[in-house]
């Protein structure tokens, strides 16, 4: 199967937008360049770019799709084509699901999920504990057997250093990641939202920056005893970029990831009881915010992952007291980054594309994010001229939680390829 992809441009070495087309050959890249003879090549498939940008399909570390369990939010069906529809073509779905796969039968049976109901690549997530909220460690090497490819409690934190050190000291046996969720509950005082003057306006409980900072500091401390590569999901506040930069400079086996909303957003945001703005971690101070950014800029933060947390809206509806932690971001993830930090030369086009591709990828060692003969046919093509409205009654999830509703952005993604076939098409919205 031979096809071609005109028309698009690629950034070159000098970081400079050319002219580019890309030659597809068995779900694989065959061949980059500037131009391809339709003429002369006995092309099967021809897509035209539009003029668009031709990137590595995007990676995205921290997703949830929700199934099984909680199928009205969202299904591995719905959830990969929103991750399609932005433009991602590997994803890494969380664990927190009923039943929590945490043993090799029911690990065996989300790949078989997986397998038949998703249309971008999706790698599965296993707990580090049985059942996410006990203490009781699963059997690492069973479950990667069946195709887990990192460990993570995300939802809830470790609460016991004891089970961390003990999950660390495993995982750095078995060459593999701990992914952690960070939150010290017995700091949690029943919070919604950032402790801080809006809270206080608000009436609402806060959560102090230091429920997520000490468990990262914690954790830090276990993956210098135990040799474990330890990766921290949403980083938000000031203090955990520092722990995490101070870590780094000690030689400690840390990476980390942040969240386009804490990028954008921050507290003072929030309009009022509104809980499409009700997230874990919530929206930090505006100094948080500069931290993030400073973090992402220097290396301290290594990537950008969405943390798509699809709810229904009859969760949602309901005060921020009693509606669940969650956004969706899947289908927006780009667009915003895009508009908010490379449109105003806060980023380069090249360092956003790395946060969201190779970068991540890197982490896991996954064979993703790269633009490279030779390489699965996995891209994505966005035109950076389109402006759009972010208009959730069009959004391909199942669910529509999001605090960007209405907000003007610019990019749009054109064709998402996974191994060469088009799962994306935005023609056929």
């Amino acid at each position: 199967m031979n096809s071609l992809i005109k028309n698009g441009q690629l950034l070159d070495q000098e970081n400079t937008l050319v002219n580019g087309e890309i030659w597809m050959q068995d779900g694989k890249i065959h061949a980059i360049g500037a131009h391809f003879p339709e003429e002369k090549i006995d092309f099967d498939q021809v897509y035209d770019a539009q003029g668009g940008l031709l990137v590595p399909g995007l990676v995205d570390v921290h997703v949830h799709f929700r199934e099984p369990g909680y199928e009205y939010k969202e299904t591995i069906a719905t959830g990969s084509k929103a991750a399609a529809k932005g433009g991602f073509t590997t994803v890494c779905a969380m664990p927190n699901l009923n039943p929590v796969p945490d043993t090799p039968e029911k690990m065996q049976k989300m790949r078989q999920r997986i397998q038949k109901d998703a249309v971008v690549k999706v790698l599965q997530y296993a707990p580090i504990t049985e059942a996410l909220r006990s203490d009781r460690l699963v059997d690492q090497k069973a479950l990667l057997a069946e195709g887990a490819f990192a460990f993570t409690n995300d939802g809830v934190g470790i609460q016991t250093a004891g089970t961390m050190y003990l999950a660390m000291r495993e995982a750095a046996k078995n060459h593999r990641v701990i992914v952690a969720h960070t939150e010290d509950e017995s700091l949690l005082f029943g919070g919604v939202m950032h402790k801080g003057s809006v809270s206080k306006k608000l009436g609402l409980p806060g959560i102090m920056r230091a429920t997520e900072a000490s468990q990262i500091a914690r954790d830090l401390i276990l993956a210098e005893e135990t040799g474990a590569h330890y990766h921290v999901c949403h980083v938000s506040t000031a203090a955990s970029v520092r722990v995490i930069r101070d870590a780094k400079k000690a030689g400690i086996a840390v990476t980390a990831e942040v969240c386009p909303h804490h990028l954008i957003l921050i507290d003072e945001d929030i309009p009022g009881d509104d809980s499409n703005y009700k997230m874990n971690p919530p929206l930090r101070g505006k100094e948080d915010q500069q931290a993030l950014i400073a973090g992402l800029l220097d290396g301290t933060i290594d990537c950008i992952a969405t943390d798509h947390a699809p709810h229904s809206h009859e969760e949602k509806n309901q005060s921020m007291l009693t509606a669940p932690f969650g956004i969706v971001g899947s289908e927006t993830a780009f667009a915003l980054m895009y508009t908010e930090f490379v449109c105003t030369n806060i980023f380069t086009l090249e360092q956003l594309i790395a946060w969201m591709t190779w970068k991540p990828a890197a982490i896991f060692a996954l064979p993703a994010g790269r633009l490279q003969i030779g390489s699965p046919a996995d891209i994505a093509i966005f035109d950076l001229e389109k402006k759009v409205t972010i208009d959730p009654a069009t959004f391909v999830s199942k669910s529509t939680n999001t605090p960007f509703s209405g907000k003007k952005v610019i990019g749009e993604t054109i064709y998402t390829f996974v191994a060469g076939q088009v799962v994306w098409d935005r023609r056929n919205v």
